[in-house]
């Protein structure tokens, strides 16, 4: 099975047969998935993306903030479901990233593939407040606009999270726009270029430190053999004076 870069979940008061405070602490913005939630998303990880040689990145439990009016599915049952938005990439090089609609029909236990779009046609992503923390965003296609509410705004949070690093680094053309979205869930690319930025100029400050060092050092080599030329000198002069006294 192949395993999952992120599983989200929202995080509970309570945990069975444990108090909360023996938990272990998460930052606000990382929920802490439940058993449940974890072994759906393995489940949709092995089910929909394993096949086809892909690795699912992230996936979120929505809902539409907006309904629309379809009270038949083309399945002929009752419209009921669950609704997944997913991240997935495959093995193969160049990774294609994809952003997929998965769905899970009451009454059954398989997960179906519903909508998949490229990145590439990923044109806007509204995160809808960037002052608070929400669970509202929307994403804008070239041909599609879905408007959605997240189970809490840490699962919103990582998701966009990982769109933006997605699309930063394999979007082969135009990259989307991320609007309204709280400044922390846009800074981990930022924060890399930061640190490598960081690591290059330390790298160039201990070269230098070693250039002038051997700089240093040459002048002192030198200095030294310039010494013992003149004592070498002073020695035979020395002894030249010596012989010519004796004599």
């Amino acid at each position: 099975m192949d395993s999952l870069c992120f599983c989200t979940g929202v995080q509970s008061q309570t945990t069975l047969g444990s108090d909360v405070r023996d938990q272990p602490s998460t930052p606000p913005f990382l929920p802490r998935a439940s058993r449940p939630e974890m072994d759906t998303k393995l489940a949709i990880s092995k089910e929909i993306f394993a096949p086809h040689d892909e690795k699912m990145l992230v996936a979120v439990q929505v809902k539409r903030r907006t309904k629309k009016r379809i009270p038949f599915l083309a399945t002929g049952g009752p419209g009921d479901y669950s609704t997944f938005i997913c991240i997935s990439k495959t093995k193969k090089k160049p990774c294609q990233v994809s952003i997929t609609k998965v769905k899970k029909f009451a009454g059954s236990s398989v997960f179906v593939r519903r909508s998949q779009w490229s990145i590439d046609l990923l044109r806007q992503v509204n995160g809808i407040d960037p002052n608070r923390d929400c669970a509202e965003f929307d994403l804008t296609f070239d041909t599609a606009f879905d408007q959605w509410v997240a189970g809490s705004a840490g699962e919103k949070g990582i998701f966009v999270q990982v769109l933006h690093t997605s699309c930063q680094q394999h979007c082969s053309e135009r990259k989307p726009e991320f609007v309204n979205c709280q400044a922390h869930l846009l800074r981990g690319n930022s924060i890399l270029h930061t640190a490598a930025d960081s690591v290059t100029s330390a790298v160039q400050k201990a070269s230098q430190a070693l250039n002038e060092r051997g700089e240093r050092l040459g002048r002192t080599e030198e200095k030294t053999e310039d010494m013992m030329n003149s004592a070498q000198h002073f020695a035979d002069t020395a002894h030249k004076l010596a012989m010519k006294h004796k004599c």
